[in-house]
């Protein structure tokens, strides 16, 4: 499992490329001031680092298990194939983002700011993400069984084969949202608006498939 993972992230992160700079690290973990600054591959587990200033800065491949980024600026960062397992992102701002192929599982996302952000092929499976504001996201192809996405915004969100078995969807706003070959099976959809969605061979959460919008 682990080589396949290795594998996965050498597809979208040259592994020459994931050698961050000393300095910058040294310097956000004692001013958690560090836009733009250089940290792919760094090991930030447990980290405090909750209202850090990083827009801009390179996350790819970092550590950052159970790291404290609450109500940090993430925007425009990127962090494509970093792990923030059980990671506390809670009202963080990730607008822009890259989190591509991120692992995010169990990690709280609740009310972050997520408009624009590429969560393609992410696992979020458990993920917290309680009135999130995800319009106009990437999420192709993530994992988010289990996930809850209450109240979530995910205005015109592409979810294009996303896996959203048994997650909480309940009064998300879907409208325009492109849902083909997504996986609801089980999903808890009450009061979700899905005005304008498009639909095609969606499993719904009863099991039948929905190509209304092909």
């Amino acid at each position: 499992m682990k080589g396949l993972f290795l594998a996965a992230l050498a597809s979208i992160i040259p592994m020459h490329a994931l050698a961050w700079s000393e300095a910058d690290l040294q310097t956000l973990l004692a001013t958690k001031l560090c836009a733009d600054c250089d940290l792919a591959g760094s090991d930030l587990k447990r980290a405090d680092l909750a209202g850090a200033v990083l827009s801009g800065a390179d996350l790819s491949a970092a550590k950052l298990w159970a790291v404290d980024l609450g109500g940090a600026d993430l925007n425009d960062a990127t962090l494509a194939g970093a792990n923030l397992a059980a990671a506390d992102l809670r009202a963080a701002k990730l607008e822009g983002a890259n989190l591509a192929k991120a692992y995010l599982t169990t990690a709280d996302l609740g009310q972050a700011r997520l408009a624009g952000a590429d969560l393609s092929g992410a696992v979020m499976t458990q993920a917290m993400l309680q009135d999130a504001d995800l319009a106009g996201a990437n999420l192709t192809g993530a994992y988010m069984e289990l996930a809850n996405l209450a109240g979530a915004n995910l205005t015109g969100a592409d979810l294009t084969r996303v896996n959203l078995t048994s997650a909480r969807i309940d009064g998300a706003v879907l409208a325009g949202a492109r849902l083909d070959g997504a996986v609801l099976l089980g999903a808890r959809i009450d009061a979700a608006s899905l005005e304008g969605a498009i639909l095609c061979n969606t499993i719904m959460p009863d099991g039948t498939s929905n190509s209304s919008g092909c």
